[in-house]
């Protein structure tokens, strides 16, 4: 920071250029970080919805003018931070720190457009043919269309960025013209290595002094050893509660008997008989039993998996070397075709025999969906002792969230993340502080936290018509203006398929439309309601008088067969804890903090948040769950909660004439 130019000066003038104000929670907020930045030392910040929290560690990490990375949750936030935030604060900063900051976004190789796949075409199996994509597929058709598309926008686009084609295209389309980093044949040895648009972006990130990425790939660069995010001396997280299941995303193994298959055809191509003749009699085994898998987890591994496991391990060890020693020019682009059935078979070699060796740190167990069949899944049961090592060792950290409090302290998220509660010393455990910096919003006038204490408590299964009748009578008294928020897709079906027969009010249902243009209807019309489940508990941003209800059905707690969450509730209790409290409380306080964030938006907004379920009143664990919520006024009185909801809905009709 020049000495000429306070911390205070900065912030002014960022906050003046993006057209916002100054809140007391930001300047909090930016002189924690700066502190944290400057003692190379890690912070935990809670920052209220409207506190404007990105400038709050933008403007100290360009202060500071060492490398920062800063990683999101969502895609959403990345863009507002390359599109609008760190373009604005770099040109009101540049006078005062006589210096221009550079920035750049980086992502998983598979979000740019792939040249040479775009160029030579996909390797194909053998029973589909070595086709051409774009020739194979009709010019008529959905695909053809896309890949046309996709064809042209490569002449145009600067980026390659996925995220950058506007209108999408399908997944299926997206997969023709792009390469996982395991697929990709390398700059050095493609043909279009000097063009390629994931190397493009990888040299910006590695010249720009901020570097935007996401929470996978942050993972990533942690988990797998080679470094993929340039070197960094400040690393910032935001949408920190959701980083944990994003490390967990990406630390998880997955067999299936379709990933199997497709690694044995393109290995067939590549070696001799029988090394693929060995990978095809055990992907055969894995297949027979997995087509008896049922759900839930294995604690022990069966001795029919283990045989069936050991032979796909070791059939995968031999076709890559095999694959290694061969080289078939009479193979069409063989180079791309090598890379391809290399990555299949070391993804099925890996999981293999990460199970096979088994781990006290590992939960195994099946999963079965309707449409996709069986599937064996490896976790890691705590992603903390990972995170301690490899994300606080070597830099300052800064995670900041507006839920980072659960049941009125950092602790439960600390623990999570590998940080000892807060003011424990120890040699091996980073010091961290934690700093809640507040919300703009007076929340107890701007909201009412309403909880049906009447009502009957929810089963397992079943209809739960006294709910039903009570979502009814608040929607009515609302005038429509309601998130519903469900702790399952069966609910918030079973809710939409009844209430669309009583009231007379357009409801819209996750899954019947993209997100995106369900919530744009949802905010353009008063009258309409929104109900859905996990993505809209937390990625549903409508201010105004358009979302003055908002739902949730019943506490959210994890399933009580979810094999990892269990497992890691087992674990707790296995060490003295109380695993309810740590997993299941600790998750359900997380989501509904999340959801009842919905609510206030904006310093007008008005509005309650209605809890559907008893316990949140009458349980012991109420209180920890309502410390974690926004400060709302607080009532079980329904006649109270429907009076409010009907004086809200006159008073937007009033403002609407």
């Amino acid at each position: 920071m020049t000495a000429s130019s306070s911390l205070t000066d900065l912030l002014h003038a960022a906050v003046t250029a993006v057209g916002g104000s100054e809140r007391p929670g930001q300047v909090t907020m930016a002189e924690a970080v700066a502190e944290a930045i400057d003692g190379d030392a890690h912070l935990l910040v809670q920052a209220g919805t409207g506190t404007g929290k990105s400038l709050g560690y933008l403007v100290p990490a360009l202060a500071h003018g060492e490398r920062v990375v800063v990683a999101t949750a969502t895609l959403a936030l990345q863009r507002q931070l390359v599109e609008r935030d760190l373009p604005r604060t770099v040109d009101a900063l540049h006078p005062l720190l006589r210096r221009r900051p550079q920035f750049a976004m980086l992502k998983g190789r598979s979000n740019y457009l792939c040249l040479h796949r775009l160029h030579e075409g996909v390797p194909q199996e053998e029973e589909e043919g070595l086709f051409d994509p774009f020739e194979a597929a009709a010019p008529s058709s959905k695909l053809g269309k896309d890949l046309l598309r996709l064809r042209d926008w490569s002449d145009e686009t600067e980026t390659g960025d996925r995220d950058d084609l506007t209108p999408g295209v399908s997944d299926r389309a997206w997969s023709q013209v792009s390469v996982t980093s395991r697929e990709c044949l390398g700059a050095s040895k493609c043909a279009y290595g000097a063009e390629c648009f994931a190397e493009a972006a990888r040299e910006r990130a590695k010249l720009a002094d901020v570097v935007v990425t996401n929470h996978a790939l942050l993972a990533i660069d942690a988990i797998e050893g080679a470094p993929v995010l340039p070197s960094h001396e400040v690393l910032i997280v935001d949408e920190a509660h959701e980083l944990v299941s994003r490390v967990t995303g990406v630390a998880t193994g997955e067999l299936t008997p379709g990933q199997v298959n497709r690694a044995v055809r393109r290995a067939a191509k590549l070696v001799d008989e029988k090394a693929a003749d060995a990978l095809q009699t055990a992907a055969e085994s894995f297949e027979r039993l997995m087509e008896l898998a049922l759900p839930g987890r294995l604690e022990e591994i069966p001795e029919d998996l283990g045989y069936a496991l050991v032979a796909l391990r070791d059939a995968s060890r031999t076709v890559i070397s095999a694959i290694g020693d061969t080289r078939d020019r009479s193979v069409q682009d063989e180079d791309a075709v090598r890379k391809q059935a290399l990555a299949a078979v070391e993804s099925i070699h890996a999981v293999a025999e990460r199970i096979v060796e088994g781990s006290e740190y590992d939960v195994v167990w099946y999963e079965r969906h309707d449409r996709f069949g069986a599937s064996l899944r490896v976790a890691p049961l705590s992603v903390s002792g990972l995170l301690r090592e490899k994300l606080f060792s070597e830099r300052s950290v800064v995670l900041t969230s507006a839920t980072l409090k659960i049941g009125g302290d950092f602790n439960g998220v600390g623990a999570s993340l590998g940080l000892a509660p807060e003011g424990i010393e120890g040699d091996d455990l980073p010091q961290w502080k934690g700093v809640d910096v507040g919300s703009p919003f007076d929340y107890p006038k701007q909201g009412i936290l309403y909880v049906a204490k009447h009502l009957s408590q929810p089963g397992r299964e079943g209809s739960r018509s006294d709910m039903l009748d009570e979502l009814a009578e608040l929607m009515e008294a609302a005038g429509g203006r309601t998130l519903g928020l469900f702790s399952s897709m069966r609910a918030a079906q079973a809710a939409a398929e009844e209430l669309r027969g009583r009231l007379d009010l357009p409801i819209l249902l996750q899954g019947e439309e993209t997100l995106g243009e369900l919530i744009r209807t949802f905010a353009a019309d008063a009258r309409t309601c929104l109900f859905g489940t996990l993505s809209l508990w937390q990625g549903v941003d409508v201010p105004g008088v358009n979302c003055q209800l908002v739902v949730m059905d019943r506490v959210p707690f994890p399933r009580p067969d979810d094999p990892l969450m269990s497992a890691r509730q087992k674990a707790v209790e296995e060490a003295g804890g109380n695993g309810f409290m740590a997993v299941a409380a600790t998750h359900a306080a997380l989501l509904m903090a999340q959801g009842a964030g919905r609510l206030v938006r904006a310093t007008g907004d008005r509005g309650v948040v209605a809890v559907l379920d008893p316990r949140l009143a009458t349980a012991r664990y109420g209180s920890f769950l309502r410390a974690s919520m926004p400060d709302f006024w607080y009532t079980t009185d329904r006649n109270q909660a429907r009076r409010s909801l009907a004086a809200i809905d006159a008073a937007a009709k009033a403002d609407e004439k």
